[in-house]
């Protein structure tokens, strides 16, 4: 299975009707060949081909073709029927990343598409903190030190106001439950100026106090630990879709669907847990590293 890019429409709703779909025909007893020959009893134009980009993602399927599908599976509760073709038409909507063009690249787009999706979001960051928590002035700052001198002062804060955006995600009515572990040099390790990392740890204490949002501190004596191999996140999405892996480094975005690979990475992240400090010390841990930049 891959990860397909969808341009400004919403990858999870695709991702999460399709896995739909695909749960549907296994339930109903047909191989895709079977399906399809169920389906050339009604309407439209089906072929293996069809089906299976449908199932695998690539293939967007229209509202009416949901109807087709359900009918040739023997789904007659309403309910169901009524979510899956509204949750077709709202997959074909497109996201608020699409106004800032050619300036973000695809897989950021991409990235944008899943964050709006997300249920929970297990992250760990050992240099920086996490675009969903950074300030304006340390993303600014974060961008110019990753790649100095690769944007124009008009692109870097057209990226800058996109992370901004980003964070909406957090102020929904609905927000998804998110756990970021922060190891503590990323609290030392100056971006910016001083005046800039204790704006920065200001607004990381304001949002720990989010009902939906737990942060902990890695301590320097934590020792060894899983976090050693770099960042990494387990993302959830709606159901049916199974969680993903997901880092970034020099070699771009990468995202793990394997189920064992997942689930190690879900086991790391437990462990990071552990060894992290309780809440209420690494609020204190924050303060006293925000207090350090007076």
């Amino acid at each position: 299975m891959t990860l397909s890019q969808y341009g400004g429409s919403s990858v999870v709703r695709r991702w999460q009707l399709a896995d739909s779909l695909k749960s549907l025909r296994e339930q109903a007893g047909f191989t895709q060949e079977q399906a399809v020959g169920k389906l050339k009893e009604g309407a439209g134009r089906w072929s293996p081909a069809k089906l299976s980009r449908i199932e695998t993602r690539v293939h967007r399927v229209k509202p009416r073709e949901v109807e087709q599908l359900l009918d040739a599976y023997g789904v007659t509760d309403s309910d169901l029927r009524s979510s899956l073709v509204q949750l077709s038409a709202a997959s074909a909507e497109q996201g608020w990343w699409v106004s800032f063009a050619d300036e973000l690249p695809d897989a950021v787009k991409q990235l944008l598409s899943i964050e709006s999706g997300l249920v929970d979001l297990r992250d760990f960051q050992p240099q920086l903190l996490h675009g969903l928590l950074q300030t304006a002035d340390y993303a600014r700052a974060a961008m110019n030190a990753v790649s100095p001198g690769a944007f124009g002062s008009e692109e870097l804060e057209r990226r800058v106001t996109a992370r901004m955006m980003r964070q909406h995600v957090l102020a929904k009515d609905a927000p998804p439950r998110t756990h970021f572990i922060i190891d503590q040099a990323a609290l030392e390790r100056v971006i910016g100026n001083a005046a800039i990392m204790r704006a920065q740890l200001r607004k990381l204490l304001e949002v720990a106090q989010g009902p939906a949002v737990t942060i902990q501190v890695l301590p320097r004596n934590a020792g060894g630990s899983p976090g050693l191999e770099g960042p990494f996140a387990v993302l959830s999405l709606p159901e049916p879709i199974p969680d993903i892996g997901y880092t970034e480094g020099p070699a771009g975005m990468v995202y793990i669907e394997d189920r064992e690979q997942v689930r190690s990475w879900t086991l790391r992240f437990g462990i990071l847990t552990e060894l992290a400090l309780s809440c209420a010390d690494s609020r204190e841990v924050i303060a006293e590293a925000m207090e350090s930049y007076a």
